[in-house]
């Protein structure tokens, strides 16, 4: 019987046998077992396993850095039976093959607890990085080696430190890991810890560290905190660059926490007094000043008139004789202007400003230099339906109602007459101020045109008055005519020159000949409008009250021969 000390081959054998639940030699392959090391030779160990024959390993299999391999003959280490016997009938041994297994092992339940693993990032892949996890080889993304984007990964080359593994399939032998998420999960303890010790109202210092359009990130020590764009001064800043650059250290006040979003908002205006406290007592209403513009948007134009205090000029108290055009047709940036206050609101920080109100206004100017009565020239701006309007000085319009163009003709006829951009003479009938409305009229300046005298004696007459009048011109619509030598001039349109149509032509009356007619209106202008039909058709009625009653039976024509009769005699 053989000692315990030098066992026998059948012996250890049989231990084998026992470790391997009496699976005999084919239960080997595939598997981890222990074995020793016979023999260290030619850079390979000899490793019995119990096998018929001993296998070879490659001492680079059992290197530990700069340790070496650190075998010596007797020593007991698990290895991998990738077959028990080759074509040179040695058995195929693995070391690394070992590790790998024994690691999987281990990396499953660390997994399936969810702890964090040890490993070393050892070569670059496609789209990442392999890592070494004691044997196991897992892929780590570029997108996990950190939380910001890293452009040099050389330092964190061959350097033991944590990974968070994210899955893993052992059938396929992928393991996939991260180190960003353990660098997440320290941060937010590092963030639990730091946004407890912080205060809402609190002034601390921080460092710039990045810049955007909208503000600034500012490190408060291991923490960011946003300092917004509109928080950095009370005075307008376009872009967070023109007050700060990265790098610089800068005294905040935390004015927000969010404990949900552990989100930090930071001011730096709060630590400067307030512009805006006394502005409505500084700043009446109708107060005139200088400013600056310092904005200009569809709907009007911000003017800074001092540091921190910006009021907004509507688009539509820009101009007075401007309208529905873009404020940068008006003002520019960085243009010095004269402003109106025109209202203010402490509460909501808002001041309304009027530009056209610190200039004068035309209507009142043209009033002051040209009274009702006056006679002005200007061009044809554009026709409308119901009149034209005509280009005056100070840049204002005046309109001349179509009924106010020509004597004689209807408006319409009137208004073809005359052509954008001619220019012509008018008399200013009103002017109104509050409306902005100038009244014009060009009729006013023909010949026989109502003066002063002349509307005297038509105010002498009166509705349904018969008058005899004098034909001062004929014309295609009618007759001008004048009651008297210097009476009140008026006129007969076409359709009252007679009862029947064939009366109704201008071309039967001669210029000098005299006729009676009705006065049936006036004008605007006090002018009073004459009608010979009026006139036939109320001796007419006349006729037939007076002699109608005597004359039964008799026809209208002998009534009216009677009338006529008795008037001639």
């Amino acid at each position: 019987m053989a000692s315990t000390a030098n066992p026998t081959r059948d012996d250890f054998e049989a231990l084998l046998n026992e470790q391997l639940g009496g699976a005999g030699e084919d239960g080997f392959e595939g598997r981890v077992v222990k074995g020793t090391v016979t023999a260290i030779e030619g850079g390979f160990a000899v490793v019995d396993v119990g096998l018929k024959s001993e296998g070879r390993i490659d001492l680079k299999e059992f290197n530990r850095g700069e340790e070496g391999h650190g075998l010596s003959i007797g020593d007991e280490v698990e290895v991998f039976v990738d077959r028990v016997e080759n074509a040179d009938g040695e058995a195929m041994l693995s070391r690394d093959r070992a590790r790998r297994e024994a690691a999987w092992d281990k990396l499953e339940n660390e997994f399936g607890e969810g702890k964090r693993v040890e490993g070393r990032i050892f070569g670059r892949v496609k789209g990442g990085f392999t890592v070494d996890l004691d044997g196991a080889v897992a892929f780590l993304p570029g997108s996990q080696v950190d939380i910001r984007p890293v452009r040099d990964v050389g330092p964190l080359m061959d350097m033991p430190q944590p990974f968070q593994i994210l899955k893993m399939d052992r059938r396929r032998g992928n393991i996939v890991v991260s180190r960003r998420a353990v660098l997440e999960e320290t941060r937010a303890e590092q963030r639990n810890e730091l946004i407890g010790e912080l205060v809402e109202g609190q002034v601390i210092d921080g460092v710039v560290k990045n810049i955007t359009d909208y503000g600034a990130f500012v490190d408060l020590g291991g923490i960011d905190g946003l300092l917004h764009v509109t928080d950095m001064s009370y005075k307008r800043v376009n872009h967070p660059s023109e007050v700060i650059n990265i790098g610089d250290t800068v005294t905040v006040q935390i004015v927000r926490i969010n404990g949900d979003t552990q989100r930090i908002s930071l001011g730096m205006k709060q630590l400067e007094s307030d512009p805006w406290d006394g502005v409505a007592a500084k700043y009446p209403v109708g107060m005139k000043m200088s400013g600056t513009v310092t904005n200009i948007t569809e709907y009007g134009a911000f003017v800074e008139i001092e540091a921190g205090i910006e009021g907004l000029v509507h688009v539509s108290e820009m101009s007075w004789t401007k309208k529905n055009v873009h404020p940068g047709k008006i003002v520019s940036t960085s243009q010095e202007v004269d402003v109106v206050v025109l209202e203010v609101d402490s509460e909501k920080r808002r001041i309304s400003l009027g530009l056209k109100q610190a200039q004068g206004n035309p209507w009142e100017e043209f009033a002051s230099k040209h009274p009702v009565g006056s006679t002005v020239t200007g061009e044809v701006k554009n026709a409308t339906e119901f009149g034209l309007f005509i280009g005056l000085d100070g840049d204002v319009d005046g309109m001349v109602h179509m009924s106010d163009i020509a004597w004689g003709i209807s408006g319409e006829d009137a208004l073809a007459l005359h052509r954008k951009g001619e220019e012509i003479q008018a008399v200013v009938l009103d002017v109104d101020t509050d409306k902005e409305r100038i009244s014009l009229g060009m009729k006013q300046l023909e010949k026989g045109a109502p003066t002063a005298e002349g509307a005297a004696g038509a105010g002498s007459l009166k509705r349904n008055d018969v008058v005899t009048v004098t034909v001062l011109e004929v014309r295609d619509g009618g007759l001008e005519v004048q009651v008297g030598e210097d009476g009140a001039t008026g006129f007969i349109k076409r359709s009252d020159l007679g009862r029947d149509r064939d009366e109704q032509r201008p071309d039967r009356f001669q210029a000098g000949q005299k006729v009676d007619v009705m006065v049936i209106g006036f004008d605007r202008s006090k002018k009073p409008n004459f009608s010979i039909k009026a006139r036939q058709v109320s001796e007419e009625k006349q006729a037939v009250e007076q002699y109608g009653s005597s004359a039964s039976g008799a026809s209208l024509g002998d009534i009216l021969g009677e009338a006529l009769k008795g008037k001639s005699e």
